[in-house]
């Protein structure tokens, strides 16, 4: 008998039944809402972050470990907390940078079939079920937001973030892709969906395609003296928070 033709045990068969019951999709609501306020009460008094994006495959003899690793460190200088999706690889990095240089460091891990542990270079750090929560909470504490190359996750969390600055959910946010030669395929797709008038032009000027951690930097600096005040954060405790 071919693979193809086996016989699937009743217990492994998956049936389409349409809509789970009513008790059912309150228990996972309810599932849902307890992991939001988890995450609001874990993060709630980090401060003003930016959150670097990235892939968890790099090692650390990797250039762009240690391009993460210097962005990291210089958004410490910059007085912000490194917020990271948790993991290994350029979220490690990035971690690693803030906290060497005596920054705040964050991370927001997931729950995944492979175990992914929390990098050892956060100082708070939390871990979700669901991506969708996990990505809410990336952006929730971020005034900008740097993508250095990554895979299927990296990308969808700079779409989705681009997705929310270009329809003005969030306003005067810098995005920066770092890495040319990495990016510039990519980039210049983007310049094609202009030509085809997918997007606008000026939607491309919501993105910053660099190589230079300097540049970057400054152009977050920029953006965030020019629309914002930083004023010192006043602790009112609520439910416990740490």
């Amino acid at each position: 008998m071919d693979k193809s033709d086996r016989i699937i045990p009743a217990k492994d068969t998956q049936f389409l039944e349409g809509p789970r019951s009513r008790i059912k999709e309150l228990g996972f609501a309810w599932k849902v809402f307890r992991e939001f306020i988890k995450g609001f009460r874990t993060l709630h008094f980090v401060g003003p972050c930016i959150t670097v994006f990235g892939s968890a495959r790099f090692k650390e003899d990797h250039p762009h470990y240690q391009s993460a690793r210097e962005m990291g460190r210089q958004i410490a200088e910059m007085g912000f907390t490194t917020m990271t999706g948790g993991g290994p690889g350029t979220m490690e990095a990035a971690n690693r940078g803030a906290f060497e240089q005596g920054g705040m460091s964050v991370g927001c891990n997931i729950k995944l079939p492979f175990e992914q542990k929390p990098n050892p270079y956060v100082q708070t750090s939390i871990t979700f079920e669901h991506f969708f929560v996990r990505k809410v909470m990336l952006v929730k504490y971020s005034y900008a937001f740097v993508i250095m190359p990554g895979g299927f996750g990296t990308m969808d969390e700079f779409f989705e973030t681009l997705t929310l600055v270009q329809t003005k959910i969030l306003v005067r946010f810098p995005l920066v892709l770092f890495g040319k030669e990495y990016y510039q395929p990519l980039f210049a797709y983007m310049e094609e969906m202009a030509t085809q008038g997918t997007i606008s032009k000026e939607d491309l000027s919501l993105v910053l395609l660099t190589d230079s951690i300097a540049e970057a930097v400054q152009h977050i600096d920029n953006f965030i003296k020019k629309n914002y005040q930083r004023q010192p954060v006043r602790r009112k405790w609520w439910l416990f928070e740490k």
